[in-house]
């Protein structure tokens, strides 16, 4: 006589191969857009690339809604590296600004970038290892999103250094905060879309380093 697997066995299976799948996929996704955001952050800054201002927060969000329509297709691939791209790229001529006018500006950056990798695989593997379900943080990550909106409308009108490094030290706890979230999230079953959550980890990387950055160049003093 066969021996029936339950019901519940096989669904806690599938949901484990999924959960696994998800994550197996938004990391080899994610390293590939890293790998494809610095080569284009290289290419901006090799050719002294003018920063494009308002234009790229209309291309970011354009290519936001452009993922979210296709997330389910290879489109939403192609849209990652997209915004991807357009986000290192953008990044070429803020870490220009540092190599030429900080004294220590490649140290900076490469602090930055270091501090953001412990960070990030600090706090995902935390969570990876401890499975612990970050879900109640969804009422602090909406609260502070517009605490950080509302202080970056008053900044880009009242430029304040004050403000600015408030801005960056929030903006980092911010991005901590996402990466927790968003990890635990694919670990309990929350976010089963890897190309959503590449996405909104790299954003949270993207804004962990620029703040890391703008923090210890406020305390370097070592300018030119």
């Amino acid at each position: 006589m066969a021996t029936q697997i339950p019901a519940v066995t096989r669904t806690s299976s599938a949901s484990i191969l999924q959960t696994n799948s998800v994550i197996r996929n938004t990391y080899i996704l994610l390293g590939s857009s890293l790998l494809f955001s610095a080569a284009m952050a290289g290419v901006a800054m090799a050719t002294n690339a003018p920063s494009l201002g308002l234009f790229s927060l209309l291309l970011y969000f354009g290519l936001l809604f452009f993922i979210n329509a296709t997330k389910n297709s290879v489109l939403g691939i192609v849209g990652v590296f997209a915004l991807t791209g357009l986000l290192g790229y953008t990044l070429g001529p803020m870490l220009n600004y540092y190599v030429h006018n900080f004294v220590n500006g490649h140290q900076l950056i490469f602090t930055a970038l270091g501090g953001t990798g412990v960070i990030f695989f600090g706090l995902s593997g935390y969570a990876l290892t401890t499975r612990k379900d970050f879900s109640y943080m969804s009422g602090f990550l909406m609260s502070g999103a517009i605490v950080l909106l509302l202080g970056v409308l008053v900044q880009i009108f009242f430029p304040m250094p004050v403000l600015q490094l408030a801005l960056s030290a929030g903006f980092m706890l911010f991005s901590s905060a996402i990466i927790l979230f968003e990890t635990s999230s694919i670990i309990h079953g929350g976010e089963t879309n890897y190309i959503m959550a590449t996405v909104s980890i790299f954003v949270a990387l993207y804004n962990l380093f620029i703040s890391l950055l703008n923090i210890l160049s406020a305390f370097s003093g070592n300018r030119e």
